[in-house]
């Protein structure tokens, strides 16, 4: 017994807390009409109000209020913030009632807005006034029926029309000649929650008091969300773009590298008549090293830039000398070089021209020479 009033009470936890859900739930009627939210609804659950219960027309997909001593009613659109309701009559039969004083609202929730003095006048076609305002559900095809503002009508000559009767006329939503007026509530009183964007509903299973709740507040704000993506995505995406950019220029400027000591082994360059083969790796290890300083200074001054990658000399970087014409190059291209072709890209001399080829004096042991800056 323990167990099923504990299921109960759970169930109808459950049911308060997702009432707001269920009253919002899909309803073909709400796909066409207005949003349906506490007070109002669709069936008589603890998510609808007594006296707020809808009905729905499914030949039009509209939303209709039931009033005990009115009639019914197709809802055009509801305003939770105001708690106002636009009502139209189906059957165009909203300035009938008024004239006869038979839209009774007893036995609802609701009052009418506010009131506005009317004169209803019968013209014919042809002397109708410009500005007056045609009541189309009371005209027919030889004469029109108008509504004049009591107090304008006071003030302007008589007219060529038969007065009706000075009639009150509820808020109207929009033109009320449309037969369509507006009726408020005021329990219950849900107006400071709605402005404060809570959820208005029953406090418990039982009674009729009313509460405000508001959705768990789930992390910084979307606007702030919003800033931050914004203020940190756009430097990471240009700091992405430039290292990109950086590593795209590395690349190309290796492979220009490589593509140009691959055409100045390939090209067809005018050559001495010896054909000397490439040399051995023992004869191009024992061609000196210089390594560059700061300074990037080499005994010929004008020799700053190498001729095989065409790319100038950079401090630390390793240069070989062909002791032969003293030309200085990068170590990996005159290596490569000197591997398929035994001539100084340059002057086009061979190192074997000699028969003994000796390192420089200045070769260290490690054959390297450091030039330091002066």
């Amino acid at each position: 017994m323990a167990s099923l009033m504990f299921l109960f009470s759970l169930l109808s936890i459950l049911q308060v807390s997702t009432c707001d859900q269920v009253c919002g739930a899909p309803n073909p009627c709400t796909l066409f009409g207005p949003e349906v939210r506490f007070p109002f609804g669709f069936d008589s659950s603890r998510c609808t109000y007594p006296g707020f219960k809808l009905s729905c027309n499914y030949s039009i997909f509209q939303s209709v209020l039931t009033l005990p001593q009115a009639g019914n009613f197709i809802v055009d659109s509801i305003d939770y913030v105001s708690q106002t309701v636009c009502i139209r009559d189906p059957n165009g039969s909203f300035p009938k009632m008024f004239l006869r004083s038979s839209f009774n609202l007893s036995g609802s929730p609701f009052v009418l807005d506010y009131y506005s003095s009317f004169t209803f006048l019968n013209c014919s076609s042809a002397t109708v006034p410009a500005w007056s305002r045609p009541v189309r559900c009371l005209s027919a095809g030889n004469y029109t029926v108008v509504a004049v503002d009591k107090e304008r009508l006071d003030s302007l000559s008589p007219l060529p029309c038969a007065e009706i009767e000075d009639v009150s006329i509820p808020g109207p939503c929009g033109r009320w000649s449309d037969c369509s007026t507006r009726l408020k509530w005021k329990i219950p009183d849900c107006r400071s929650c709605r402005e404060s964007g809570g959820s208005c509903s029953f406090k418990s299973l039982r009674g009729l008091a009313v509460g405000c709740s508001y959705p768990k507040n789930k992390g910084l704000p979307r606007s702030v969300k919003y800033g931050i993506t914004l203020g940190l995505g756009i430097p990471g995406l240009m700091c992405a773009v430039g290292i990109v950019s950086c590593l795209f220029s590395k690349v190309k400027a290796y492979r220009n590298r490589q593509r140009s000591n691959f055409e100045l082994a390939t090209s067809v360059v005018p050559q001495r008549s010896i054909s000397i083969s490439g040399l051995d790796e023992l004869t191009i290890e024992s061609y000196p090293k210089t390594m560059l300083g700061e300074s990037r200074r080499l005994p010929k001054p004008t020799d700053n830039t190498c001729a095989i990658c065409l790319s100038e000399y950079q401090p630390k970087e390793a240069l070989r000398t062909i002791p032969e014409c003293n030309h200085y190059f990068h170590v990996d291209c005159i290596d490569e070089w000197l591997r398929v072709n035994g001539t100084c890209p340059l002057c086009r001399n061979s190192p074997e021209s000699s028969d003994d080829v000796t390192p420089s004096s200045s070769v260290s042991s490690s054959n390297y020479t450091y030039v330091s800056p002066r």
